[in-house]
């Protein structure tokens, strides 16, 4: 059974774009979608949505040693999702 979905269904900069204040939002519109979390989901797997996540990693403060290599773990886990989502799914051992 194959899924439709509107033509906004995960892109990032239709479903949850930069505001006024320089700050994302959701639109209005999609309070009412019934598919806004997997929306959101796949807007979040997207190029962009990476970028934005490791954006708010970088803006984190990282208190203690514990908070600075949390962050860093975080933003590993992010650039390997990224690499294998784009089809390189090398470890550093290989």
């Amino acid at each position: 059974m194959t899924q439709l979905h509107k033509e906004c269904f995960g892109i990032l900069d239709k479903v949850f774009p930069m505001g006024r204040e320089g700050l994302r939002e959701i639109v209005p519109a999609c309070f009412d979608c019934p598919d806004r979390r997997a929306c959101l989901q796949a807007a979040l797997q997207t190029e962009e949505g990476f970028e934005l996540r490791s954006q708010a990693l970088d803006r984190s403060s990282a208190n203690g040693l514990v908070g600075r290599v949390r962050r860093w773990s975080e933003k590993k886990e992010l650039s390997r999702l990224k690499k294998a989502r784009e089809g390189e799914t090398r470890w550093p051992w290989n």
